[in-house]
């Protein structure tokens, strides 16, 4: 089986998006130079807040990656850019290939002693007929982020996963990272 950047890791996803063109044109190349700017409101210590909604696609990890960066940047968190910026690309990486073509929401906050990111497919993941492929999905998603476990552990982190309590429905994966 011949597997793209684009191919979806959940079986059932990859069949459904077989008969499908690709839903978003290429993005262009970015300005060089040119940065989001983000700054902090009067407060005498910064409580970073910030809320992404992001097409189901595996190039919208640059842009959550960017505008993370920039926003721990402009509340004095420049130790966390490097292990918030790989979480964030991961999982918006692997999320956008569970579930292509839909929207996810990418939350960023840091209160008190954490910086706590959440990455939430809205959308319900596809049914899995079968009890085997549910669990074939399942290790798909963890292996692809195998990688994120080990950079998170080392930081003194955790990340997770699981479906969105009801009435929301979908997948939610976070990472919080201790200050």
């Amino acid at each position: 089986m011949h597997s793209s950047p684009l191919t979806p890791l959940c079986p059932v996803a990859a069949e459904t998006r077989a008969s499908e063109s690709h839903p978003y044109p290429p993005h262009p190349a970015p300005r060089r130079g040119t940065q989001p700017y983000l700054r902090p409101r009067g407060r005498t210590r910064p409580e970073l807040s910030l809320s992404l909604t992001l097409p189901g696609d595996i190039r919208s990890a640059r842009i959550a990656r960017t505008a993370t960066a920039a926003a721990l940047e402009a509340h004095g968190l420049a130790p966390y850019v490097w292990p918030v910026t790989y979480a964030v690309t991961e999982l918006v990486s692997v999320t956008a290939r569970m579930s292509p073509g839909k929207e996810l929401y990418v939350s960023l906050r840091h209160r008190g002693d954490a910086v706590r990111l959440l990455v939430w497919d809205q959308h319900r993941h596809p049914h899995h007929a079968e009890s085997g492929l549910t669990a074939l999905c399942e290790a798909r998603r963890r292996r692809a982020l195998w990688l994120l476990a080990v950079v998170t552990d080392d930081w003194g982190g955790e990340w997770g996963m699981c479906e969105a309590p009801q009435p929301q429905s979908g997948t939610k994966s976070w990472v919080v990272l201790p200050r």
